[in-house]
């Protein structure tokens, strides 16, 4: 179900619909009063080539927290320009404890059920394009265990999230252009982000230094990890054989949806709710066609190009 041609189309899609955030960010943020100024698009551009110059001069540890470095710098320089809000900061306690069911003791509706699990899918079908793009980064075959721990690990996380009051959870998907720049691919670095975060948790003075990091920062940062995805989505294409018609138009297809969908987000408005949450993301919307184009055109002949050579291994 998940050859080349669907997890090039995935991942490409996946770096494609994330653009645009990355890109209001770097204008100053969708909705903002500034937008556009050309204050915050020196920011961004400058956070972005001080990245670039990083990652071509230096080699080792600097060259892997390029990122970092670049919006340490870039926050530095915003918090001269005056564009830095510190009153979160200032607010925010020094010692925090969760209380589990915060707004209130879970009750269960069926609709609501419903709407939360056709949400999960859709988290699901993008977890699945983030998974085979890491594996293939991290030249490792992944089973259907793999998959599944994967999809665990991610309810899990959900579900205690709820517990302490937190919205659902999801694969990062910038975190594989992450990665691909910082060419770190050991899991001890997940352990210590992990502990790094509940320490976060517990001491909200230290966390919301975090969230002072001005948008245009951030969007020059994103848009060379959001750029990544996209260039892995298509190194991951360069594996299809694009002289069969019809993978080229299963990415044409799936490529064309997703990015339609992103552009035009009232394509599929008068469509029943329920249907309109998988219709709403890009993302999905082309995994999807992806992953249905690849069985009308490939799955009964994948079938039977595994069966010939078992054919001919009994008949020699």
């Amino acid at each position: 179900m998940f050859p080349p041609v669907v997890t090039g189309s995935v991942v490409t899609v996946i770096g494609l619909t994330l653009i645009p955030a990355a890109v209001n960010n770097m204008a100053g943020g969708q909705g903002a009063k500034d937008f556009g100024d050309p204050a915050n698009l020196a920011l961004s551009f400058g956070v972005l080539a001080l990245i670039i110059v990083l990652y071509r001069c230096f080699k080792g540890f600097i060259r892997s927290i390029a990122i970092l470095l670049g919006m340490a710098a870039g926050t530095a320089a915003a918090a001269m320009m005056g564009k830095v809000d510190w009153t979160a900061v200032a607010e925010a306690s020094w010692v925090h404890w969760p209380q589990p069911f915060y707004f209130g003791a879970p009750s269960f509706h069926g609709p609501a059920v419903f709407t939360m699990v056709l949400v999960a899918i859709v988290s699901l079908v993008e977890s699945t394009g983030v998974y085979f793009a890491l594996s293939d980064i991290c030249r490792r075959r992944l089973t259907d265990e793999d998959l599944a721990g994967g999809y665990r690990a991610e309810g899990l996380a959900i579900i205690i999230g709820g517990l302490l009051n937190a919205f659902p959870y999801t694969t990062y998907s910038q975190n594989v252009g992450l990665v691909q720049l910082s060419g770190v691919k050991t899991r001890s670095v997940i352990y210590a982000a992990a502990a790094f975060l509940v320490l976060l948790g517990f001491v909200p003075k230290i966390a919301a230094v975090a969230t002072i990091i001005p948008a245009p920062v951030l969007g020059g940062a994103m848009l060379a990890m959001f750029g990544m995805v996209i260039a892995y989505g298509v190194k991951m294409l360069g594996q299809v054989d694009l002289t069969v018609q019809e993978n080229l138009l299963i990415i044409a297809c799936s490529v064309g949806v997703g990015l339609g969908v992103t552009a035009v987000p009232n394509l599929f408005a008068e469509l029943p709710t329920g249907l309109r949450i998988l219709t709403d993301s890009g993302i999905v919307a082309g995994s999807m066609t992806a992953i249905l184009l690849n069985a009308v055109f490939h799955l009964g002949k994948a079938r039977k190009s595994v069966a010939l050579p078992l054919q001919e291994q009994k008949i020699s």
